[in-house]
């Protein structure tokens, strides 16, 4: 297992904890089939199959977030919503490369050394200010100004 479940801060709004426990399933699940690559079509296609499945999740993960923001006013929403398209761009761009090359340790690298780290940082910075203004409409800028 690549990332528990009890290290992933919670937020004060249970889809978004909801959610970021599917993100660590599919991310955990994807991890497991890094490590048993083992350089046949059957096996890349299998990493690809789930990859794919990710983004997807991903995407609407994101957007279901945005949407929130957006109808609540959140005044940050576009610094967060950066963010999203940031790591969004990323996870398509390792994806492009993986299917281009099947560079396993490119994967191995961004799933152990980038992602755990990203995601917790996400969740326990922006996402736990952008749940605690939708729970309380308070905004994190002191006066509703970013």
């Amino acid at each position: 297992m690549l990332i528990d479940h009890h290290e992933i801060p919670q937020v004060d709004m249970d889809f978004m904890n909801e959610v970021h426990k599917e993100d660590v399933d599919i991310i955990n699940n994807i991890f497991e089939h890094i490590l048993k690559y083992d350089g046949s079509d059957e096996s890349a296609t299998a990493i690809d199959k789930l990859y794919k499945e990710w983004i997807e999740h991903t995407v609407i993960h994101f957007q279901n977030e945005e949407i929130k923001m957006q109808e609540m006013r959140f005044p940050p929403y576009l610094a967060h919503k950066g963010e999203h398209d940031r790591a969004l761009q990323e996870m398509r761009n390792l994806f492009s490369h993986w299917q281009q090359k099947r560079d396993i340790q490119a994967l191995k690298i961004y799933f152990i050394e980038t992602l755990p780290a990203w995601l917790q940082t996400h969740i326990s910075t922006m996402d736990t200010v952008t749940a605690r203004f939708f729970a309380t409409g308070q905004s994190p800028c002191g006066g509703g100004v970013c």
